[in-house]
């Protein structure tokens, strides 16, 4: 079951929420920094701790930390590719993000997973385009598996929600 809401990701009850976060996993502005705000340094500590172990986390790649105080269990960080005309994979890389994301939950028994809208802030990716990657990736993933019962798509913006709302109705 995919929904569509607008809101706060920081305020939804998920197993796990997604974090549109930077390479670095330090946190950083938008959706990133509002999770790393409102879930307290439980969050950053855990990150510090991959960083070290494994370097940064690449574009496409995901990994997963605490939720600390935020009603989620655990936040999934996932490096979304910044937009450069398309000419760089931009596509696939996003993709990759979704479909991380999806397997790093089911690893991690969640049943529950929210996104924000990965890349269509500052990192520039065309809102209509990030929409249908993101509706198909995910109704592909489910399609395939039963272990995630709701993938909800929490945007901030009315537009995110409007091109999603599209691309899920005409599926």
């Amino acid at each position: 079951m995919i929904e569509i809401l607008r809101g706060d990701i920081t305020k939804v009850k998920a197993d796990a929420i997604v974090n549109a976060a930077n390479s670095s996993l330090m946190g950083g502005g938008g959706v990133d920094g509002a999770i790393h705000r409102a879930g307290g340094p439980a969050i950053l500590e855990e990150c510090k701790k991959i960083v070290e172990k494994q370097g940064r986390c690449e574009t496409g790649q995901a990994v997963i930390t605490t939720g600390g105080r935020l009603p989620a269990r655990f936040v999934i960080h996932t490096a979304g590719p910044v937009w450069r005309g398309g000419s760089e994979n931009e596509a696939a890389k996003l993709a990759s993000c979704y479909r991380n994301s999806l397997r790093l939950a089911v690893d991690n028994n969640c049943k529950t997973i929210a996104f924000p809208n990965i890349s269509t802030g500052i990192y520039g990716y065309p809102k209509k385009e990030a929409a249908e990657i993101a509706i198909k990736t995910v109704s592909d993933f489910l399609s395939k598996s039963d272990r995630i019962e709701k993938v909800i798509f929490v945007c901030f913006e009315e537009e995110n929600a409007r091109m999603l709302e599209q691309f899920l109705n005409s599926k």
